[in-house]
């Protein structure tokens, strides 16, 4: 089961529609006992850090969501925030983050971005692939999606980022550790590479 993490933040009902689209089984998760039989669990977030985490911290769901995923390896994607919730903290909290993945959360330096609208990042961009992996099968390299953020995630185990994007700095935009995984676009928002980015994570 397909089971989306609603914790009050992120674009829960555009999820839930790709999947019912692609006709496979996904429901919402709002209790610990939601859920309890998930075997993918997708992590969503928008707004700030300290908020999302508080959000999560009191939603009842982390202990149960931790041991699924590092006790029974049940896969988990967090898209956007629901990704930078994966560092240890972010320049935009005080809060610590879940520590799933080696890495903080910074503030694009706006003196190395040439657009004329530096932050935030917002709209569509490329993502380059450092290495094949199973959540980006058939999709392009430099194939684009939409993003909308200030902060990006810095892995310091550079075996952890899956795909890069510049922006100013080239920065990760995807992650991975064992059945962990991170997204800092909107594969929602992405149209066909979003969808067959949600397929293959369904499908790892």
């Amino acid at each position: 089961m397909i089971t989306i993490i609603d914790y009050g933040v992120g674009n829960v009902r555009a999820l839930l529609n790709v999947y019912e689209r692609l006709k496979m089984e996904v429901k919402i998760a709002r209790t610990a006992q939601d859920v309890e039989n998930a075997s993918k669990i997708i992590l969503p977030g928008v707004g700030s850090f300290d908020y999302a985490m508080s959000q999560f911290n009191q939603s009842g769901m982390r202990d149960t969501v931790e041991n699924l995923i590092f006790n029974k390896e049940v896969p988990i994607l967090g898209i956007c925030v629901g990704m930078q919730m994966m560092a240890s903290s972010s320049d935009e909290g005080q809060l610590p983050g879940l520590r799933w993945i080696d890495g903080e959360v910074k503030l694009f330096d706006a003196d190395l971005i040439k657009h004329k609208t530096q932050l935030p990042h917002m709209g569509w961009n490329t993502i380059r692939k450092n290495k094949e992996n199973k959540l980006m099968k058939e999709i392009d390299n430099e194939a684009i999606f939409y993003f909308l953020h200030s902060y990006y995630f810095h892995c310091n185990d550079k075996n952890n980022i899956l795909c890069e994007t510049e922006y100013g700095i080239n920065y990760a935009s995807a992650v991975n550790k064992d059945n962990i995984w991170g997204v800092q676009f909107h594969p929602e928002k992405s149209h066909s590479n979003g969808v067959q980015l949600l397929l293959n994570f369904a499908t790892l």
